[in-house]
């Protein structure tokens, strides 16, 4: 069976740090892509973080550049981000997401970020 499981979310004040993990089972990451989306309360989803087969390529949602960092460890099945500098614009669910030959999802861990 296919599963995302994320983890790592919590309560922080602004400008403190989490790391979200992403790990897969039903299947290996070691060959897909790997994104990470965010949906705050009234929004619509947004594209976070994205990181390329062997962790060669990147990409990230502009406000969050030079602060969110995504990473894999193929050997744990498992993606990661590394999130600083924290606002309360981050506070959101965040889900990670992979297609295989269709969409899977996480049910998301919560990040809220206040004072």
């Amino acid at each position: 069976q296919v599963e995302l499981v994320e983890s790592g979310g919590g309560s922080v004040q602004p400008g403190g740090s989490l790391r979200l993990s992403c790990t897969a089972s039903g299947f290996i990451l070691v060959n897909y892509d790997i994104w990470w989306y965010r949906q705050a309360p009234g929004k619509e989803r947004e594209m976070v973080a994205g990181i390329g087969v062997s962790g060669g390529k990147t990409k990230y949602e502009d406000s969050v550049r030079g602060r969110f960092a995504i990473s894999r460890d193929d050997a744990k099945n498992t993606v990661y981000l590394q999130m600083n500098d924290l606002k309360p614009e981050d506070t959101a669910l965040y889900s990670c997401n992979v297609f295989t030959t269709q969409n899977w999802w996480g049910q998301g861990t919560q990040v809220t970020v206040a004072s």
